[in-house]
């Protein structure tokens, strides 16, 4: 749909002028040709200083994971349903392995969890690596003794909020990218008045094509940054959220098991908390969970 989206600004802009032209296909033909003559300068001045300024302001950190968020444009969530169901099925698997075994029979499984029998079972989660790191420690840290729900709540809720700030800022710098577009139109259309003025002596159909040139810029300017630039950094955002969704996801339910809840009620906890387009109903996790087999040490 975000591809559609993008597809339809094209069509609404260029169409509603053909709509206020009255369908006047020669005249609408001249404007166009006109616009299409002025655009790739236009552009290089535009999208060239607002690409120079992002490569300058941002980290190569964050310059790769910008690229890596252009994808929310064909997968906005970043996880389905069927991923949160594996998580939670190999939450449950852990879970039942600590409380049947004990915390220690886990460690051979988040000492290397690449080579893990058990979590090899789930290989979403498996081959997630910031997810199961995050999971491998604190189930790390319970192992070594501390199993305070309370203290690893707050250490969890601020690593949490890190890897938020982490992922949020590919959209927040493409956002500072769309606000400064505008402006960078309006650069470009003056220096389409100053060349205008240099011409100053032609006859006005001349100056005419020359200013209506100008004014490229001004209209690409405001229009890639309201309708192109700044919906693609909302939906990288969006998709940034629900990346970190999954972590608060593995939250919950060691939270909700360390405060004594078992195995599958721990999952439960989780599951209620998903946002319902990627929520399995209690039948399909439940169903899925009578599946797995037992877990061994």
């Amino acid at each position: 749909m975000k591809l559609v989206g993008l597809a339809l600004v094209f069509v609404c802009t260029f169409g509603g002028l053909l709509i206020a032209m009255h369908f006047d296909i020669p005249k609408f033909m001249k404007l166009m040709t006109l616009i299409l003559s002025a655009m790739p300068g236009e552009m290089v001045i535009i999208l060239g200083c607002a690409i120079s300024a992002f490569l300058i302001a941002n980290s190569t950190e964050t310059i790769k994971g910008t690229i890596k968020y252009m994808g929310a444009l064909t997968k906005p969530a970043a996880h389905s349903k069927e991923d949160y169901v594996e998580l939670m099925s190999g939450l449950y698997t852990v879970f039942k392995l600590a409380r049947t075994k004990g915390w220690l029979a886990l460690e051979q499984h988040i000492e290397q969890p690449e080579e893990s029998d058990l979590f090899s079972q789930f290989p979403a989660l498996q081959h997630n690596h910031h997810a199961i790191v995050f999971l491998c420690d604190y189930l790390r840290i319970i192992s070594l003794g501390n199993e305070n729900p309370f203290e690893l709540e707050a250490l969890m809720d601020e690593e949490i909020e890190t890897i938020a700030h982490h992922e949020g800022h590919p959209g927040h710098a493409v956002q500072t990218m769309a606000d400064g577009i505008p402006a960078l139109g309006i650069v470009a259309a003056v220096l389409g008045v100053i060349k205008t003025m240099a011409s100053i002596s032609e006859p006005p159909e001349v100056l005419g094509k020359l200013i209506g040139g100008a004014l490229v810029g001004t209209f690409l300017g405001v229009w890639l940054s309201y309708g192109m630039v700044a919906p693609i950094a909302g939906a990288m955002s969006s998709k940034a959220e629900s990346e970190v969704m999954y972590f608060k996801c593995i939250k919950v339910a060691i939270i909700a098991f360390l405060n004594g809840a078992a195995p599958q009620v721990a999952v439960e906890f989780a599951r209620k908390f998903l946002p319902h387009d990627v929520q399995p109903t209690f039948q399909e996790l439940e169903e899925h969970l009578n599946e797995l087999p037992s877990p061994t040490a």
